[in-house]
């Protein structure tokens, strides 16, 4: 696992404390999202950089760029059929094309006129947002909302085969941070060095209403 890491008694304290933050790896050009398959998937991904084999292009499938908020899915990648952790590097340029386009999982009477409008946009969008409490590495409720986005359908085929600049494997990292938490260790614990995200696109900042910081 190549990614810079801090403690995360280190790096939590810079974190907002509340509202609506992209927590994420990146640099000027990149920026790394998580997901998490069984074994058989992310071993093909990890070995070919790209995602085939039994991966289905005929399911949504959500990408993660808060790696806390990816443990808390997988139980630190314990959970069934969430045991292979991977780290998937995307251009900025891709990614903030996802937030442009990304459509609300749910009804919002803020957003829409109403709910035939949103069912529209729905289809119209191949990008599903959800913004979901964040949580601390043993699993505890924060006040800040973390981001995850759902890809289906020819965009989905776009980030599985094409998009991905690298695959990382995460898994023997992840093992060993577990064991950290296990033993009640926290100030050992070892995170991929996180900030907030800020999108080069405006359009992308408004569509998924970040709060500033």
């Amino acid at each position: 696992m190549d990614l810079p890491t801090n403690p995360y008694v280190e790096q939590q304290s810079t974190w907002p404390s509340s509202g609506r933050h992209i927590l994420a790896h990146f640099d000027d050009e990149s920026i790394v999202v998580y997901q998490a398959y069984r074994p058989d998937i992310g071993e093909f991904a990890i070995n070919h950089g790209y995602f085939g084999g039994d991966f289905k292009y005929s399911r949504m499938s959500w990408i993660k760029p808060n790696f806390l908020w990816m443990m808390y899915r997988s139980s630190w990648g314990t959970s069934e059929g969430q045991e292979k952790v991977l780290g998937v590097r995307l251009t900025r340029k891709f990614f903030d094309s996802l937030l442009e386009q990304a459509v609300p999982s749910s009804y919002s009477r803020e957003l829409y006129l109403d709910r035939a409008a949103w069912q529209a946009a729905v289809r119209r969008s191949d990008v599903r947002l959800q913004w979901d409490p964040d949580h601390t590495p043993t699993g505890d409720k924060c006040e800040r909302r973390a981001i995850q986005l759902g890809l289906r359908s020819e965009l989905l085929e776009r980030y599985g085969n094409d998009a991905c600049l690298e695959i990382i494997d995460m898994s023997t990292f992840v093992c060993q941070q577990r064991e950290y938490l296990e033993m009640g260790r926290k100030q050992d614990l070892l995170l991929p060095i996180a900030r907030v995200y800020i999108p080069k696109s405006e359009a992308a900042i408004r569509n998924v209403r970040l709060d500033a910081f």
